[in-house]
């Protein structure tokens, strides 16, 4: 170790050193370059040294303690690095110009020319001396910050920029007309360093702006959103004042990619205004068809669904496709029905097939994407359904293309019925692996949201969802896709929620979401993410230590099928249902059926149907009311038909309903047998509220039948389940009944 390195080179013993020891592996965290150097430091200016009298090295603890190795050193390292050849300091100068650590590559390519021949020989000199080290295949770097801070000092500070521009001139020369990977990068930075010199030559401006552009694209290909938007950015600058008649082609291309940047980089307003000068200057419509796509994505994210409704269904005019000025539920099922029938007669097989070179195909595939999903949030589920049919029409007719993965899942997540459940859904198996054979990986994010948020819920496990809703948010974010990646987030939560995740876990999730919101300023992520925490608040502990002052505002949501509407609603039965607030819980329960009817493939709605005949039953016990009875059974059909697709979400649900049924019949074997299997089938599938709920249920049960050691052994089993759920608020009131049963025995 340290101690015993500095006791051998002083010739000491071990525990003598040990507080020199102590304070030179503070001074450098033992850095053995910089050990060797604060020693040599120290000796040289005395505060080391051998005493004669003594006959051993001494040193001076309190001023050793407080020497700053930082200025120190440094100047020992500029000292010394003054001395070497030059060609090893010309190699530090140039490592130094590229950070501490670049690729070997790199020097071998400046070592073809004549300024920088010396490079190669120079590298083995500082490798030898240890100011530089290999770490991993090919890499270069310098063995601390400050070796590299002293290395670039070797540059006259007057000369700093001038040597960084002619380094990457000679770069240049082999980037020119080459592919050099991530060396465009380092290019592309050294010889920005010579802005003043490159703008008096036109010629030489365009290639460093065409330079800057490929370096941009490729940050934006590798999701480094702000590295592209700085090389975009200088490539702009770069451009003649009359670019878009004298570069026009150059000019519509770095247009586009500065916006796309700007857009990933949420400067929403700012990328509008790039769009809208490329809209301005670009020759014909098929040159502004990606400028509109993205301005419409833009919109999205912003809220602004009619702006994005008003755009696409312009440019679709445009490309000769028709627009409703209305759209009727009859209308939409049978435009379901007739492209299923499409489907089915050209088979699965039609997806084997090779992808078309139509280019105005996939172009016209995104705009109905585009005004579908501004349909859902601006308009109606009929609008949805008739853009949705079209797209996966015009596919089936013209052929496969990029963009029909994306097409197919998002016609399914409006299309899906109880009746054509299974058929929809294999549809969206298909779209998943169609991606996967075309290697879109940016499409990741729409397609996980829809299938797993909107489809898959139907037959897969909530907690599979959860998890691949999270890599489709972290996918969003990385391609820039960031209103997809936040619709990943809302399911995501949803499905927690629903699969009995964690509340405090999952409360401390939406605060680091709802701080990463206030970057992305999405007005609908932002107030999804509010109900929910509002929800978890509740069901905690009633708001009391986990509220906040700020609320989901929708603004004005009059309007029956306005989906937010139905959303408020959908939170208020959670938290009346789980409160045990019957009244409530049947009032926003019928409310939500009223605005969300032609939302039926929606999680929500089962989730609805759930409680609204739990909570029906309830008001059952008090009067039988007709109403209620007929809920009880729609409720219980609804179980049972989901729990025959997905056991493991569904069937504990349905048992738990016929338990509470059975018991209103005083089928008491029945009962008892319905609340145990529910009990199970919920500890089975990993819901642990839904556990505590069946143990609830099936205590009151027992109390109402006198027979109290049962109850308080179904009582405390739910208890323990609402503690791992992390409801205080369902814990107090178990351990209300379980202190009143206690007093009772």
């Amino acid at each position: 170790d340290l101690n015993t390195m500095i006791s051998d080179a002083l010739c000491l013993f071990p525990r003598i050193c040990k507080s020199l020891s102590g304070i030179v592996f503070q001074k450098t965290k033992g850095n053995p370059f910089f050990v060797l150097e604060f020693m040599q430091s120290l000796q040289s200016r005395g505060l080391l040294q051998y005493n004669c009298h003594q006959k051993r090295w001494v040193w001076d603890e309190d001023i050793t303690r407080g020497e700053e190795i930082t200025d120190n050193v440094l100047h020992l390292l500029s000292s010394k690095m003054n001395e070497l050849s030059i060609h090893v300091q010309m190699v530090l100068k140039v490592m130094a110009c590229f950070g501490i650590c670049t690729n070997e590559s790199v020097i071998g390519y400046l070592s073809e020319s004549a300024e920088y021949a010396g490079v190669q020989n120079g590298l083995e000199g500082a490798l030898r001396d240890g100011y530089i080290v290999k770490s991993g295949e090919g890499s270069l770097q310098f063995v601390h910050d400050k070796v590299r801070e002293a290395a670039y000092n070797l540059i006259d500070d007057s000369k700093k920029k001038q040597f960084h521009y002619h380094l990457g001139q000679v770069l240049y020369q082999f980037c020119d007309g080459n592919d050099v990977g991530d060396i465009i990068f380092l290019t592309a930075s050294q010889i920005n360093h010579g802005k003043e010199w490159i703008i008096k030559d036109k010629d030489l401006s365009i290639g460093i702006a065409v330079l800057n552009m490929k370096a941009g694209k490729k940050a934006l290909d590798g999701c480094d959103h702000k590295t592209a938007y700085s090389y975009l950015r200088f490539a702009m600058f770069l451009l003649p004042e009359d670019h878009w008649e004298s570069n026009y082609d150059l000019s519509l291309r770095l247009n586009f990619l500065m916006a796309s940047a700007t857009n990933s980089c949420c400067q929403y307003d700012e990328a509008e205004q790039i769009l809208r000068k490329g809209l301005s200057n670009a020759r014909c419509l098929d040159d502004q068809l990606p400028s509109y796509l993205l301005m419409s994505q833009i919109f999205q994210a912003q809220g602004k669904v009619n702006d994005v409704y008003d755009t696409c269904s312009s440019i679709l005019i445009q490309l000769g496709e028709s627009i409703p000025e209305s759209s009727t539920l009859k209308t939409s099922s049978g435009m379901i029905q007739e492209t299923l029938n499409m489907y089915k007669e050209v088979g699965d097989k039609w997806l084997e097939g090779e992808k078309t070179d139509d280019k105005t195909l996939n172009t016209t595939l995104q705009f109905y994407r585009a005004i579908a999903l501004a349909s859902f949030f601006g308009k109606s589920r009929s609008h949805v359904v008739y853009f949705t049919c079209k797209a996966v029409q015009l596919s089936l007719q013209r052929g496969l293309c990029e963009c029909t993965p994306l097409t197919l899942m998002q016609f399914t997540t409006s299309a899906t019925t109880d009746e054509n459940a299974v058929l929809c859904y294999r549809i969206a198996k298909n779209a998943l692996c169609l991606q996967e054979r075309f290697g879109v990986a940016a499409q990741i994010p729409e397609l996980y949201n829809n299938f797993y948020g909107m489809i898959a819920w139907r037959f897969e496990s909530f907690q599979e969802g959860v998890i691949r809703l999270r890599q489709g948010f972290e996918a969003g974010l990385s391609f820039g896709q960031i209103e997809q990646g936040l619709h990943c987030l809302c399911n995501r939560i949803k499905l927690a929620i629903g699969s009995g995740a964690n509340l405090k876990s999952t409360l401390k999730e939406i605060d680091y979401y709802l701080h990463l919101l206030k970057t992305y300023k999405s007005m609908i992520a932002t107030n999804a993410m509010l109900c929910f925490r509002e929800t978890l608040s509740l069901l905690i502990d009633k708001g009391e230590a986990t509220s906040i002052e700020e609320k989901a505002a929708f603004g004005d949501l009059n309007g029956k099928e306005h989906n937010l509407h139905a959303m408020s609603f959908y939170h208020k039965v959670i938290r009346a249902f789980w409160s045990g607030y019957t009244e409530q819980c049947q009032y926003y329960s019928e409310k939500y059926m009223s605005v969300s009817l032609e939302e039926v493939r929606l999680l929500n709605k089962s989730q609805v149907e759930f409680y609204h005949g739990l909570n029906s039953i309830e008001k059952l016990r008090v009067k039988k009311l007709v109403k209620c009875q007929e809920a009880v059974r729609k409720s219980i059909a609804a179980m049972r038909f989901a729990a025959a697709h997905s056991d493991w979400n569904y069937t504990n649900k349905l048992y738990l309903l016929e338990a509470e049924q059975q018991s209103l019949r005083d089928d008491h074997a029945h009962a008892i047998r319905m609340y145990d299997a529910s009990i199970e089938s919920a500890r089975r599938s990993g819901f642990i509220h839904e556990q505590g709920l069946a143990c609830e249920k099936a205590g009151f049960y027992y109390k109402r039948c006198g027979a109290v050691h049962n109850a308080l052994h179904y009582f405390k089993h739910a208890r323990e389940c609402y503690e791992e759920w992390g409801s205080i608020m369902k814990v107090n009131l178990i351990q209300k009944e379980i202190d009143g049963l206690t007093v009772s025995c």
